[in-house]
């Protein structure tokens, strides 16, 4: 079952930084070993992990804010399912301590499906 886990954001400046701002914003502490390239702030209660990735300059058709999608079952068969869904594969990663497949929905609209590794 697919869950949301986080919410990304892409920054044109360190993501530390960022992170900063919403930390203050929303009185949630960023996580240890936030650097200029990656940074997080962790799950409370019900509120998902917000994770900052310096992405540099935007670019069209990319969505700087999307959804990360985590499914601890089966990874494949949760990418498999997006695809019959409608959605399109746009590449395989493995970065952060995490695996995943970003994919773009019917619109065009990026998302990501991974899993802790």
């Amino acid at each position: 079952m697919l869950r949301i886990d986080a919410i990304t954001l892409d920054c044109r400046g360190e993501a530390a930084t960022l992170a900063g701002f919403w930390s203050e914003l929303l009185d949630r502490p960023v996580a240890a070993g936030a650097s200029a390239y990656f940074a997080q702030i962790d799950p409370a209660g019900d509120q998902p992990r917000l994770m900052f990735i310096a992405a540099g300059p935007r670019h069209p058709g990319k969505n700087p804010i999307h959804l990360d999608l985590r499914d601890t079952a089966d990874l494949a068969d949760a990418v498999a399912r997006a695809e019959r869904l409608g959605a399109v594969r746009v590449g395989d990663f493995a970065e952060h301590g995490f695996t995943w497949t970003t994919l773009r929905d019917p619109e065009g609209n990026l998302f990501d499906i991974g899993t802790p590794h």
